[in-house]
């Protein structure tokens, strides 16, 4: 089994986007449960997890390890909206990224599926370039999986611009009559 992300796809209400990412990886849940739910895993292909109490109502804080365009490393405060270990991990913070679930699900003997969804409020814009962030952390994601976490010294914003390029290149296509 190799890795793939399939490429994410979005709905909209209102103000109120919801993304939805599959991922199908060839690493045991544990493994990936704790790339997604503890502290070290997330510094790997995320975020510094500054604060994570590892239960429902803990308590969240996210550092961002790659920059904003103002050259800032955002931080984001939140709470543990849903844990159930090894199954269910959902952070819900004050400002964007919003509500991030991550559910895993075994597939096969050694594998693991990871359905993402991140539910966030704001302009429409930012449809395509969160749908490009989160692909782009997802391959580090991978990474970080296969022994090789992102080294964030060497972040530059070229392959998520590709990325946010392509969504927003497919929505023009799938638009089209």
């Amino acid at each position: 089994m190799t890795a793939t992300i399939d490429q994410g796809t979005s709905r909209s209400a209102g103000d109120t986007h919801t993304l939805h990412f599959e991922l199908r990886l060839p690493h045991p849940v544990d493994r990936v449960w704790a790339a997604v739910a503890t502290p070290g895993g997330l510094r790997g292909w995320l975020a510094a997890a500054d604060v994570l109490e590892p239960r429902l109502g803990g308590v969240v804080t996210l550092r961002r390890l790659d920059t904003d365009a103002e050259g800032r490393h955002p931080v984001v405060e939140g709470s543990i909206t849903a844990w159930d270990v090894e199954r269910v991990a959902e952070y819900t913070v004050d400002t964007l990224p919003g509500r991030m679930r991550f559910h895993l699900e075994p597939a096969g003997s050694t594998g693991t599926t990871v359905r993402f969804t991140n539910e966030f409020n704001g302009d429409d814009e930012l449809r395509p370039v969160s749908l490009a962030g989160w692909h782009n952390h997802f391959e580090y994601l991978v990474d970080a999986l296969d022994g090789r976490p992102k080294d964030w010294s060497g972040w530059t914003p070229e392959r998520r611009e590709e990325l946010r390029e392509a969504y927003v290149a497919r929505e023009r296509d799938v638009s089209r009559p």
